[in-house]
């Protein structure tokens, strides 16, 4: 049986949780790219665990659980996904195309963010000031190792500009890729993927009221994660593993924007809350 850890990242080191008896250690040396240049990151985590201390309660300020990974995306996996870009490119008649993305036996994908780019726990993720439409994207994210097997995965927020993208699909980067646009966090579970009744969830509050809220599962997405993994590692090289965001299910209706000092909280069974304010970029 293969052990389950939660990994989290701290300026004073690495804890690893075990899921099984719920014990923490800190692993002050812990380096998060030879997790991912593992062949089995599971026991390496698992050897790690055995040889740290027990956990210091006090261990700085809560990194994103990422090294040197890129971090990738992966666009219209759920039926929801499909139908908010349909609606985003309603003014340009670009529906048919993401009718041809959704059946279609290849995947979206994109690249998303570098690592120094990524922001973690109550870090700000940003609204463009070129933008007049924006939203989150909770993402079930995938670790993915070196030799490209998926080994864990984390919470995403894939941020993205509706009005940018909607203009024309050639925008996707410009709506995805800018700074603060990605968060990674709280936690990296590594263990088995998760079961198709795994809830992913967001909560928006502005002015300490609820905005926006809304919940999906793992059983909603249309590809597996082994075979979004495959794609991307096609003619691809990632010698320090990648993340890969697996597309969202939960999308605001048309009326809703993103706003400053807004908070949002993504939840996904197993690794926690990713909570991050929001600032223009």
């Amino acid at each position: 049986m293969v052990m389950a850890f939660l990994l989290e990242n701290f300026t004073g080191g690495t804890r690893l949780t075990s899921i099984d008896s719920g014990e923490a250690r800190t692993a002050a040396a812990f380096d998060l790219d030879a997790l991912f240049q593992s062949d089995d990151p599971h026991q390496l985590a698992e050897s790690h665990f055995s040889e740290a201390p027990t956990a210091n309660a006090d261990l700085g300020m809560q990194l994103a659980p990422i090294g040197s990974q890129p971090v990738w995306a992966a666009g219209v996996t759920y039926y929801r996904s499909r139908t908010a870009r349909m609606e985003e490119a309603e003014v340009a008649g670009g529906d048919i195309f993401y009718d041809k993305v959704y059946d279609a036996e290849r995947p979206e994908l994109f690249f998303k963010s570098d690592p120094e780019s990524v922001q973690g726990p109550d870090q700000p993720i940003g609204i463009r000031t070129d933008s007049t439409w924006d939203v989150p994207e909770p993402e079930l994210t995938l670790a993915i190792n070196a030799a490209g097997k998926v080994f864990g995965y984390t919470i995403g927020n894939d941020m993205s500009s509706r009005s940018i993208e909607g203009e024309n699909p050639l925008y996707l980067p410009q709506a995805k890729c800018y700074r603060h646009s990605c968060g990674l966090g709280p936690a990296l579970w590594i263990g088995p993927q998760p079961g198709p009744e795994t809830k992913i969830s967001i909560n928006i509050t502005r002015d300490n009221e609820v905005a926006f809220s809304g919940e999906t599962s793992v059983a909603q997405i249309k590809r597996s994660f082994d075979e979004l993994a495959g794609y991307l590692f096609r003619s691809n090289h990632f010698p320090k593993g990648s993340f890969l965001m697996t597309g969202t299910g939960i999308v605001p209706e048309s009326d809703f924007t993103l706003q400053v000092d807004d908070q949002v909280a993504i939840s996904i069974d197993g690794v926690g809350t990713l909570t991050n304010p929001i600032v223009e970029v």
